[in-house]
């Protein structure tokens, strides 16, 4: 008797993996028990073995199979076919949206990032102050950084629009100017600071809880005997406080770096001018999953990765003589 309900097929496929995966579970723990094993030894790698298989088909797998396609043209519905260079060629030389694209990408990350430090810093400072309703300012900073990106995006694209808040805001402005409403994603020479400003939207949220737990544990001693010895407060900020939490400044820096690197929901909602390009990830999704050229997609993706690796060595590098950390001991 067929079933009607096609849900059950679904269901039936879970319960069969499950049953599948613990039947594993239980081979390991049977092989590293014979073998000698202790039995906590035995459990730990049985219970890890469902993340195990998980991180080797979603994630090591795909990685790697990315960088075969990335020397092919498939277009998912044939076999791929294996090109060389070709993409990398037509990429570099030929693609005439990939230059722009890597060019807004990138300063938008050398831009934004470091902007968005020195507001979230700023932030972080503010709310480290000992005032009252302390708390109720804490949470409403904490807000956007669990807001929905997909809703977020569209909030901003609805004020950046011609008859949107921003330009309503700045009517007075065009009006004493003599000059027409901006058309802030519509005009090449505006993409760029348009999704600057949107990222300001990223410094309340997640960074400023990080650096200011790092404010609130910069010890009090330190500040008190610097002003002992006449510091002012600038002098005390700059040179006990920013060393002080410099390893929180370099995790934000650094993920900072990835993040704006791989900047994807805001760009994928809001359609920018061919001539402008688009960030290099929205590149990649165009190309693999609405054009179908995942080969050519899986070459640009590594592109972006080498980038973003390429950034982060220097930003690391970089830290080295800007970063310190509680009781290391340098070599000079």
């Amino acid at each position: 008797m067929p079933v009607s309900n096609p849900y059950i097929y679904t269901l039936v496929h879970w319960v069969v993996v499950g049953a599948a995966i613990l039947l594993l579970m239980l081979v390991v723990y049977g092989l590293l028990r014979a073998m000698k094993a202790g039995r906590s030894t035995a459990v730990g790698y049985a219970l890890i073995l469902p993340w195990l298989l998980g991180f080797i088909i979603w994630q090591i797998y795909p990685f790697v199979f990315s960088l075969y396609l990335a020397f092919t043209e498939y277009d998912v519905l044939t076999p791929p076919k294996w090109v060389g260079l070709e993409n990398f060629r037509y990429m570099f030389t030929k693609d005439p949206r990939f230059w722009p694209s890597v060019r807004l990408t990138v300063l938008y990350s050398v831009i934004s990032v470091p902007l968005g430090m020195l507001g979230a810093l700023a932030t972080a400072t503010l709310l480290a102050q000992d005032v009252k309703g302390v708390g109720f300012w804490r949470t409403l900073y904490y807000v956007p950084s669990v807001l929905p990106a997909a809703a977020t995006a569209l909030l901003w694209r609805w004020m950046f629009a011609s008859q949107g808040l921003i330009n309503t805001l700045l009517a007075p402005f065009y009006r004493l100017l003599d000059m027409q409403p901006l058309s802030w994603f519509s005009d090449e020479r505006l993409v760029l600071p348009s999704f600057v400003i949107m990222s300001f939207w990223g410094i309340f949220g997640s960074n400023t809880v990080i650096l200011l737990a790092a404010l609130k544990n910069v010890p009090m001693e330190l500040k008190e005997a610097a002003r002992v010895d006449g510091a002012g407060s600038w002098t005390v900020f700059w040179r006990i406080t920013v060393p002080m939490i410099s390893p929180a400044l370099f995790y934000v820096l650094i993920m900072g770096v990835i993040g704006a690197m791989q900047n994807f929901t805001a760009p994928l909602f809001i359609r920018t001018p061919g001539g402008a390009g688009t960030f290099l990830n929205v590149y990649v999704y165009q190309q693999g999953f609405t054009q179908f050229k995942m080969g050519y997609a899986s070459a640009i993706a590594w592109f972006l990765m080498i980038m973003i690796l390429i950034l982060t060595a220097l930003v690391w590098k970089f830290s080295e003589a800007h970063v310190y950390y509680e009781g290391e001991v340098r070599k000079h």
